[in-house]
């Protein structure tokens, strides 16, 4: 993924930038220096990460923090070494300063046992549980921020495979874009006064709208 300034982070590794990509391209296994190219590398790389996914679970399975470091490794893992593993440096975006590197692991081992076993398997029958489930687990998991690069993507994976557990269908977040962007920014961080309401609001429109395309 490029870094575009989104983030700011410490030097690491991490940070390391492919040699000849004007420092637009995290150094990667694939030598690639156009950002471009690797947007859309990544892109297919998720499409098909996704769908193996899909297949592997069921409506009973109970995630884990080990399934979502997996989710990451199994995506990324042609592309970058440090896919799948806990992220060694300190991010930040606009200013907003994520979880700190050292407390990462003790976040996920609490989001293991608090919100993913409180919400999943996600197979509530109320629909407005179900969203909720959706709105929280999502939520947390954006500000813990457990990796380098491709939380938000993770984070949608994971909200997908809860959809489907569900008896929803695949959850489109493509329809995301414009003013239903900032919704989403402004929703993440609402959750950090675990107000999840506005993403439930949010989430709630992106089902009906893939309901009128079916």
């Amino acid at each position: 993924m490029k870094k575009s300034g989104r983030y700011k982070t410490a030097h690491s590794i991490e940070d390391q930038f492919e040699p000849g990509s004007n420092n637009q391209v995290l150094k990667n296994k694939l030598g690639i220096t156009n950002p471009d190219e690797m947007d859309d590398t990544e892109a297919i790389a998720l499409k098909e990460a996704t769908d193996n996914m899909v297949r592997k679970f069921d409506e009973h399975h109970r995630f884990t923090a080990s399934d979502i470091c997996n989710f990451h490794k199994i995506w990324l893992i042609e592309i970058y070494e440090w896919a799948g593993k806990y992220r060694q440096v300190n991010v930040s975006k606009e200013d907003f300063p994520f979880a700190a590197a050292i407390h990462i692991p003790s976040l996920m081992n609490q989001f293991e046992h608090d919100v993913l076993a409180r919400n999943t398997p996600c197979n509530f029958k109320n629909r407005e549980e179900v969203i909720h489930a959706l709105a929280e687990t999502h939520i947390e998991m954006v500000l813990i921020h457990p990796f380098r690069e491709g939380n938000g993507r993770v984070a949608r994976i994971l909200s997908t495979l809860m959809a489907l557990q569900a008896g929803l269908p695949l959850l489109r977040f493509d329809l995301i874009a414009g003013e239903m962007k900032k919704e989403y920014f402004a929703a993440i961080q609402a959750g950090m006064n675990k107000n999840y309401q506005p993403m439930e609001k949010l989430l709630s429109v992106i089902i009906e709208k893939i309901y009128v395309v079916l």
